[in-house]
């Protein structure tokens, strides 16, 4: 359930009313300063069933032996274990907790190879899927590979898949148009940069490949979708499913080098599941406003669905928020980015009430810092709780996020109460 802070409410008087130890509230919140909450600030409070009291001598492992609670579970349950073994006495470990857990919704998402372990390992065990980000490819068709070993070695432990994802990313952090067209162009650069993606599935053991091209215009929009129809020839015989990532569209004809070049049903057609990018309306050099709204969320799920069947379909989450300056100068402001954790520790730095768009179904507070206005959109449990409904409703596979490499434990926390642990499986 969640939990909205009034004035006077704090970490140690919400505890007290739900009768939840301390520890697990702020661990499933992130909670760092319990005596600098803002208030706004909506906490998930996770009510057990059944609870195990750690006593002397007690190892995570005998205690899942003993209560018939599997690992993964009480990770998922406790998050102060951030993944690891290590338990001390008088610990209160949730061996379940009240929440729908609704099973076969697959969730997954990104991660940088820069994300700290810790923060891997305390996600895993919420995940279907992990991918990596990003593969590149030269224009001899050769792959550029991420040093990705310490994201697959967490996921191999806590039983959580690895995706090879291929996109056109340069170093610049651009996509590149000019090294997609190569690859169109030239059979010998397509069937060396295929051949690649094969070795390269064996040789680290990922589950399949996801795709993702973006700004390629009408003009390639075609060559994109037999491009992909040639990879996914190549993959399904070994076992391989495709996922490709896909504009926030809601019309066929809409125009922008970023839509024109995805053909919802083509590529619908081609794929074994595809990613609605439904994030991104507040973005770096954009106007202040939610980072994914409800409404404009819901419109391009709708218009997908009129081209690619529902279970084929993962809704994409933000999980993330901008630090906006005021006022929006178009070519010159440029906001900030920041983890969700954070977000709420500069809220209570700054002593911001935390408000409520209910339209958009997003959260958002205000401060004055050294004479410049500024306002942060981000994200919390209820805000990803509307979203994520979004999957039962519409009938989804179900969610990536973008991305895992920023701390948000309320979003972990929800996700151990709305959904059970699913492997992943495209077929």
């Amino acid at each position: 359930m969640f939990c909205t802070l009034r004035p006077g409410d704090t970490a140690y008087s919400v505890a007290r009313r739900f009768s939840v130890p301390l520890k697990n509230l702020l661990a499933d919140n992130g909670i760092t300063a319990p005596e600098r909450l803002p208030v706004g600030f909506t906490l998930i409070v996770r009510e057990p069933t059944a609870t195990y009291t750690v006593r002397p001598g007690d190892t995570l492992f005998s205690i899942a032996r003993a209560t018939a609670t599997p690992l993964i579970e009480l990770w998922r349950n406790n998050l102060f274990l951030q993944g690891q073994a290590s338990v001390f006495p008088g610990d209160t470990l949730f061996l379940n907790t009240k929440g729908e857990k609704r099973p076969g919704v697959q969730i997954g998402g990104y991660a940088y190879p820069f994300t700290p372990s810790g923060l891997l390992d305390t996600t895993m065990p919420f995940l279907s899927c992990v991918i990596p980000f990003t593969y590149g490819f030269r224009s001899d068709g050769t792959l550029l590979a991420p040093n990705a070993g310490t994201i697959r070695s967490s996921a191999a432990y806590y039983g959580t898949a690895s995706l090879l994802h291929l996109s056109t990313l340069t170093e610049n952090d651009t996509f590149s148009v000019a090294l997609a067209e190569e690859l169109f162009a030239s059979a010998e650069m397509r069937e060396t940069l295929i051949d690649g993606i094969l070795a390269e599935l064996r040789r680290r053991n990922y589950a399949g490949v996801d795709v993702d091209f973006e700004f390629l215009g009408a003009q390639n929009a075609g060559s994109y979708a037999d491009f992909l129809s040639l990879l996914h020839r190549r993959l399904e015989p070994l076992g391989y499913p495709l996922l490709v990532a896909l504009a926030p569209k809601t019309r066929d004809d809409q125009p922008g080098t970023l839509y024109e070049g995805h053909d919802y049903e083509a590529i619908g057609a081609i794929a074994d599941a595809v990613l609605l990018m439904t994030y991104e309306w507040g973005y770096t050099y954009g106007p202040p406003q939610p980072i994914s709204p409800l409404g404009p969320v819901t419109r391009v799920l709708e218009y997908a669905l009129t081209r690619i069947p529902a279970r084929k379909i993962f809704l994409g989450i933000s999980d993330y928020g901008y630090d906006f300056t005021l006022p929006y100068v178009k070519g010159l402001s440029k906001a900030r980015s920041l983890a969700i954790d954070d977000a709420i520790l500069l809220a209570g730095k700054q002593n911001a009430e935390i408000f409520f768009d209910e339209t958009a179904k997003a959260p958002y507070f205000e401060y004055v810092e050294n004479g410049t206005s500024h306002v942060v959109w981000f994200e919390d449990p209820r805000s990803l709780s509307a979203r994520l409904s979004l999957i039962s409703e519409y009938g989804l596979r179900g969610a990536l996020y973008w991305n895992f490499s920023r701390r948000d434990s309320g979003n972990l926390a929800l996700l151990g109460e709305l959904f059970a642990r699913t492997d992943f499986n495209l077929s």
